[in-house]
């Protein structure tokens, strides 16, 4: 089951990338039940294997593509987020205080926390795209306007999955011209 969900996510990665003219050092958020992910209700068996799985590939594509994470907790820690430090401090993000775990936080933000060089909880992020996978409420986290983006993978494991970018306003009505290039 975990090399299908490193697959399966990998695919719908790329696919999110494709869709979304996000630019390097933009952010790529994750909420993530892997209670749902092995078909349970959310917040009832998180299992830490699935984690690592998600967070290894999702942290993989991040690198590859120039990308930041920002991993979201659960409603047990306010759906912060863990995001590298350095990450922090550029974007000028709000620290909180706590460390993830898989009953405070959930297994998905635990690996995350685990597998970052230097993690840090914050409040908040304005994330570029975004990755809900099990009904995890991300869009709090991404930046006006959301779009909503289809790919080929619907799930991983059993979780349902939705995917999410997000594209520049558009001001001025029927007569402005606009610019095909921005995300």
């Amino acid at each position: 089951m975990l090399e299908e969900i490193r697959k399966d996510l990998g695919a719908a990665l790329e696919e999110l990338y494709a869709a979304s003219r996000v630019e390097k050092e933009g952010i790529l958020v994750i909420g993530c039940s892997t209670s749902e992910v092995l078909g349970k209700k959310i917040g009832t068996a998180g299992s830490e294997d699935a984690a690592r799985a998600i967070w290894e590939t999702a942290w993989s594509f991040c690198a590859k593509h120039g990308l930041f994470v920002a991993a979201q907790c659960c409603e047990h820690l306010n759906r912060s987020l863990v995001v590298e430090k350095a990450l922090m401090s550029s974007r000028g993000l709000k620290r909180v205080n706590a460390i993830p775990r898989r009953e405070a936080g959930g297994a998905f933000a635990t690996a995350a926390y685990a597998g970052m060089e230097e993690p840090v909880l914050v409040e908040s992020v304005v994330a570029d795209i975004g990755l809900d996978i099990g009904g995890t409420l991300i869009g709090m986290h991404i930046r006006p306007v959301v779009v909503p983006v289809r790919v080929s993978v619907s799930r991983i494991g059993e979780a349902s999955l939705i995917l999410a970018r997000s594209r520049c306003p558009y001001v001025g009505g029927e007569r402005a011209r606009y610019d095909s290039t921005l995300a």
